[in-house]
C-alpha cells in the first residue's frame, strides 16, 4: 500500500473519471462480464459460510450422514463456481485491462507528436517520460486489481452484514459499533499517511534528480573539488526523503495491526455473547457457528477498501496528468500549399514545386526572406525586433553574434518551430504559414550544434533524412559528407549498432552523421546551426568540407561562433539583441570597421 501513493489528490475527480471512462466505454461487454463473474465468486463466498447453518442444525447435530454428504457435495460445487468465476474475472480482467492501457499509451504518444516545441520548452524529458511509466503504471495497477476488488469486496460487504442481520440482530449492534471504530481509525491514518507519502514522493523525485544531475556532470564535480559539498547537499535530501518515509510508513503501517486486532476483540466478544445467548436458548449453535465466521471475515474487505483508496487515488493522479498532455492544444498548421518533388528522369534533373489549391505550380528556388519580423519566446521579452533579411537562391548566408542574440530563433522560424508575432516570412514570395508545416520542413534541411543519434544501426540513422533512400543513396551521401572513411573502418561498417545517442562515437563522427542525414534528405534550404564549435580544429576542417559539398547548389543559413567558418559566405549578418546591426560580405565588412571588424581583429570578442 505503501509504495503505491505517487503524488497529491487528484484535483477534478469527476472530470478525470470521465477521461478514463472514455476508454472503459470501448470494452463495455468484457467489464459487464468481469462483473457478474466477480459478483458470483462473491456470493459463492457469503452464501458457502450460510450453508454452515444447516449443516450444524440439520445434519451434524442429528447425526445424518447421507443429508451432511449430499450439502458438502453442494458446499463444494458453490466454492468451485466462486473459484471458475474468480478465474475468469481475473484472466479477462488483465486482457481487457492491458487492452486499455495499450490505447492510452497509444494515444499519449500520438500526442506528443503534434505537439509544439513550445511544449516541450517547457517540460522537462523526465516529467514527460514519466507520463509514460509512474502515472501509466498507477492507472494499470488501478485497472488490474481494484476494478474487481472493490465489486468483490462491496459484494462480500453487503452480503455479510445483511446476513450477520438475519442471524442476530442483537449481536449487529456491537459488530457495527467495532467497525465503525475501524472506519474513523483508517480514516485517520489514511490521511496521515496520505500527507506523508506526498512529500515522501516529492523528496524521492528531488533526490533523484540530484543523482541524475551530478552523476552527469561528474567532470565538472571534479574539475571543481567539489565533491564534499555534494555529500551535504545529499545528505540533506536524504534526509528529508527519511524523515517522511519513515512517518508514512508508520501510519501506514500500523493501520493493518489496528484493523486487525480490533477484529479479535470484536471476534472474542461476539464469540462470548453469542455462546451466552446459544446457552439461554436465544439462538442455536448452527447460527452461531455461521455468524463468527461472518464477523472474523468482515476486517477482511474493510481493509481492502482502504487498500484500494490509494490505489485509486494515485491512479486517478496519474490518469489527471495523462489527461493534461492529451489536453494540450495541438500544433497549429493552416497551410494547404503542399510540396511535390519531381524525380529525375532521363534528360531532366530532379526538382521541387509548391502546388496551390487551386493548382498553381511554383518552382522551388530557396528564396527566404525576412519581412520586419518581431518574435518573443514570452510576452514581453522580445527576441527579434522587426528583423528584416533575405537569402537569395543558392547563397550562403551567415549570422553571428553573441549568445542570445536570436541567430537560432531566426532559424526556428523559418522551419515554422514558432509562429512570428508580427512580419512575415516568404519562401519563394509564398507566406511560410500558408505551407504546410510537414512539407515545408521536408524541403529544408538542419544540421544541429548538439547532434541526435538514435537506436538503431548507423544506416538507419543516415536514412532517418529520408526512409526512402537506398543504402546505395545513404553511402553516396556518407560519402558526401565525409562520413564513408570512418564507417569503413568500423567493424560492421554501416551496419554497425549506435546506442545511447551514439556514445560509441566521437563527437566529430556523431557530427559528420549528422551532416550525412542531411545530405540523405537532399533539400534545396540547409541550416547549420553552430555545427563545429564543440570539435578540435582537424576535425572542424574535415567537418567543413563536407558541408561544402552539401550546400553546393543550396540556399544556406549558417549560424556560426567561429568567425573563421563565415569567411567565404556570401552575407554575413550581425546580430545582436534581436536587430541587424551589419550585412556584408567578409571583406565589405572588414572595410567598413564594425562590429565585425571588431570582433575579427580580437579587439572585441563575443558575449
Amino acid at each position: 500500500m505503501a509504495n503505491q501513493i505517487r503524488r497529491n489528490k487528484p484535483r477534478n475527480i469527476r472530470r478525470t473519471l470521465a477521461f478514463i471512462g472514455g476508454y472503459l466505454k470501448q470494452h463495455t461487454a468484457a467489464l459487464v462480464l468481469v462483473s457478474l463473474m466477480t459478483i458470483i465468486s462473491a456470493g459463492a463466498n457469503v452464501y458457502g459460510v450460510y450453508l454452515i447453518k444447516p449443516i450444524i442444525n440439520q445434519y451434524i447435530l442429528p447425526g445424518n450422514l447421507a443429508g451432511l454428504a449430499r450439502i458438502l457435495v453442494l458446499l463444494g460445487a458453490v466454492y468451485l463456481a466462486g473459484a471458475a468465476s474468480s478465474y475468469g474475472y481475473t484472466q479477462l480482467m488483465v486482457k481487457t485491462a492491458q487492452q486499455v492501457i495499450l490505447e492510452v499509451r497509444n494515444d499519449l504518444f500520438r500526442k506528443l507528436q503534434t505537439l509544439p516545441l513550445s511544449f516541450f520548452d517547457a517540460n522537462t524529458h523526465g516529467e514527460l517520460m514519466s507520463r509514460f511509466t509512474n502515472d501509466i503504471d498507477t492507472l494499470s495497477n488501478a485497472l488490474n486489481n481494484s476494478f474487481t476488488v472493490l465489486i468483490q469486496n462491496f459484494v462480500i460487504l453487503v452480503g455479510t452484514f445483511t446476513m450477520l442481520v438475519i442471524l442476530s440482530p442483537k449481536l449487529s449492534l456491537i459488530v457495527l459499533t467495532t467497525f465503525f471504530c475501524m472506519f474513523l481509525f483508517i480514516r485517520y491514518s489514511g490521511k496521515k499517511s496520505h500527507s506523508f507519502f506526498t512529500r515522501q514522493q516529492k523528496y524521492l523525485g528531488s533526490l533523484n534528480g540530484f543523482i541524475e544531475e551530478m552523476t552527469a556532470g561528474q567532470k565538472v564535480v571534479k574539475v571543481f573539488n567539489h565533491e564534499e559539498n555534494n555529500m551535504k547537499e545529499f545528505s540533506h535530501r536524504n534526509e528529508m526523503l527519511r524523515d517522511a518515509a519513515t512517518n508514512a510508513v508508520t501510519y501506514s503501517g500500523v493501520t493493518v495491526p489496528v484493523v486487525v486486532s480490533l477484529s479479535y476483540f470484536n471476534y472474542a466478544i461476539t464469540a462470548c455473547l453469542g455462546a451466552f445467548l446459544v446457552m439461554s436458548g436465544h439462538m442455536d449453535l448452527g447460527s452461531l457457528s455461521a455468524y463468527l465466521v461472518y464477523v472474523r471475515q468482515t476486517a477482511m474487505p474493510i481493509n481492502h477498501f482502504s487498500q484500494q483508496l490509494n490505489f485509486l487515488l494515485a491512479a486517478l493522479s496519474g490518469a489527471e496528468r495523462i489527461q493534461e498532455v492529451m489536453d494540450q492544444k495541438p500544433e497549429v498548421d493552416n497551410g494547404k500549399i503542399t510540396l511535390l518533388r519531381n524525380p529525375a528522369e532521363e534528360g531532366t534533373t530532379e526538382s521541387w514545386e509548391w502546388c496551390k489549391p487551386d493548382g498553381q505550380r511554383i518552382p522551388l528556388k530557396g528564396d527566404v526572406r525576412f519581412h520586419d519580423v518581431a518574435f518573443g519566446y514570452k510576452v514581453g521579452r522580445p527576441v527579434l525586433n522587426q528583423i528584416s533579411l533575405y537569402a537569395k537562391p543558392g547563397q550562403k548566408i551567415a549570422f553571428v553574434g553573441s549568445t542570445g542574440a536570436g541567430k537560432t530563433t531566426i532559424a526556428s522560424l523559418i522551419n515554422r518551430f514558432y509562429e512570428v508575432i508580427s512580419g512575415s516570412i516568404t519562401y519563394d514570395g509564398i507566406d511560410v504559414r500558408h505551407i504546410r508545416k510537414e512539407d515545408l520542413r521536408r524541403s529544408i534541411a538542419v544540421v544541429l550544434q548538439d547532434t541526435h543519434l538514435f537506436s538503431g544501426t548507423i544506416l538507419d540513422n543516415i536514412r532517418f533524412g529520408n526512409p526512402e533512400a537506398t543504402r546505395e543513396q545513404a553511402v553516396e551521401a556518407a560519402k558526401l559528407s565525409n562520413a564513408h572513411s570512418f564507417i569503413r573502418r568500423l567493424p560492421k561498417g554501416y551496419d554497425t549498432v549506435l546506442t545511447n545517442d551514439g556514445t560509441n562515437l566521437s563527437q566529430g563522427q556523431r557530427q559528420l552523421l549528422s551532416i550525412a542525414r542531411a545530405a540523405a534528405a537532399d533539400p534545396p534550404v540547409l541550416i547549420l546551426d553552430e555545427a563545429t564549435s564543440s570539435v578540435d580544429a582537424h576535425t572542424e576542417k574535415l567537418i567543413e568540407s563536407g558541408m561544402d559539398h552539401l550546400m553546393a547548389g543550396r540556399t544556406v543559413f549558417v549560424i556560426a561562433h567561429r568567425l573563421s567558418t563565415v569567411r567565404n559566405a556570401k552575407a554575413i549578418l550581425v546580430l545582436e539583441h534581436g536587430t541587424v546591426l551589419e550585412r556584408g560580405n567578409h571583406e565589405e565588412l572588414l572595410a567598413a570597421r564594425g562590429r565585425y571588424y571588431q570582433l575579427y581583429t580580437g579587439m572585441s570578442e563575443l558575449d
